[in-house]
């Protein structure tokens, strides 16, 4: 789960990370007395989604004069953002976050993530703070610093002062050295106390009043994690996530929205990406991710169906079910109840493999339902996509 850039801010100064002075505005009244008590010569308006590029997109505006921050105010929300993150539709704007500016003198990168390799909790860093982070490691990697903590250990002081020293800091300004790594120690406490999955500052800079500040925030939090934290739930914003992967959660389901033809229902992960890949082999695209978990059952396949069939770019669905936990013959009973439970429109073809798959395949094919019943994978994807008037 993502949260705005406003409340990753909330939490930084939870944890002791310094911030600039600011307030989540959702209209000009409330910017024109926030900006009245803000009283800064310097004020900055963000439009607040869930998606980076923000002030290439005109999102960010800076003004020195406070009676124009209504106005500002006013043009951003309800606006539309199109950035490279949120594809072409963009994100209307809700929200704005108004706070004070800043003195910059040098601007780093900071973030911490899980490293899969090693599965340790591994700070990046980098002098090129307000770079895109994909770009610095492709163009210069040479400038990208990595320190593991051992979870086991936990952060200790020599992981900051190696973060520290790797960025040049007793040159650059040896008077931000042990706040730094205080930070850095707070920064862990938040990633593993929150279960989250990213916390970035992109840029934190050190200002010419040689203090540290994290001028922007993002932070990402582990799904399977969140149940335990109450106040991040709270901070959930159903305004960034699509409709119909609202309603997937609602109903237990994973689903990711894609701009493909042709749905998928199918149980695991990684059969999923399977799939996917199999349907653009065969000449087509997959319009989403939907998994309905191993337990597949009818009350879960009618509710893919549901999903699957709001999504008008949907031209057919391919269902791909391994049956080990659920035996093949429920699942193909399954599918035959959620069949004549939702009116499905488009082409269907099923693929079972697993145990009982050959019971399973009989009762689908003798059920009187229109769709099509497939062994083999490729057989399966190639119907699909010759159903859907495409073919490899």
């Amino acid at each position: 789960m993502n949260v705005h850039e406003f409340q990753a801010k909330q939490l930084f100064a939870q944890f002791g990370v310094p911030v600039p002075r600011g307030k989540e505005i959702t209209s000009p009244e409330a910017a024109t007395a926030w900006a009245s008590e803000l009283n800064t010569p310097v004020f900055v308006v963000k439009a607040q989604i869930h998606a980076g590029g923000r002030g290439k997109a005109g999102g960010v505006k800076i003004t020195k004069e406070k009676g124009a921050v209504a106005g500002i105010a006013k043009e951003l929300i309800g606006k539309t953002l199109i950035t490279h993150q949120t594809g072409p539709k963009g994100r209307k704007v809700h929200r704005l976050l108004l706070e004070e500016g800043a003195n910059i003198a040098k601007e780093l990168y900071l973030s911490i993530l899980v490293d899969r390799d090693t599965g340790w909790p591994t700070f990046i860093a980098s002098t090129e703070g307000g770079m895109e982070i994909e770009e610095v490691a492709e163009k210069t990697p040479e400038k990208i610093i990595k320190e593991a903590v051992d979870p086991a250990v936990g952060f200790q002081g020599h992981n900051g002062r190696n973060v520290a020293f790797a960025l040049g800091l007793q040159t650059m300004e040896p008077a931000v050295i042990n706040p730094f790594v205080q930070m850095l120690g707070n920064l862990y406490r938040l990633f593993m106390e929150k279960h989250a999955a990213l916390v970035e500052i992109n840029p934190l800079i050190i200002t010419k009043e040689k203090t540290l500040v994290a001028l922007d925030g993002k932070v990402s939090f582990d799904d399977n994690g969140i149940f335990k934290h109450d106040d991040v739930q709270n901070m959930r914003d159903l305004n960034e996530e699509d409709p119909l992967e609202i309603e997937a959660t609602a109903n237990n389901l994973n689903y990711v929205k894609l701009d493909g033809n042709i749905g998928c229902m199918v149980n695991g992960a990684g059969l999923a990406m399977a799939t996917m890949d199999v349907i653009k082999l065969a000449g087509s695209e997959p319009a989403n991710f939907l998994d309905v978990g191993g337990g597949a059952t009818k009350d879960t396949v009618a509710a893919g169906f549901r999903i699957l069939l709001k999504d008008p770019n949907v031209k057919g669905i391919f269902i791909n079910i391994f049956g080990g936990i659920v035996r093949c013959e429920r699942i193909a009973h399954g599918v035959i109840e959620a069949a004549k439970e939702v009116k499905i429109t488009v082409p269907l073809v099923v693929r079972l493999q697993g145990t009982n798959a050959d019971e399973g395949r009989k009762l689908l094919a003798e059920s009187g339902l229109k769709l099509e019943v497939a062994n083999d994978l490729w057989e399966a994807a190639q119907k699909i996509v010759k159903l859907t008037g495409k073919a490899a």
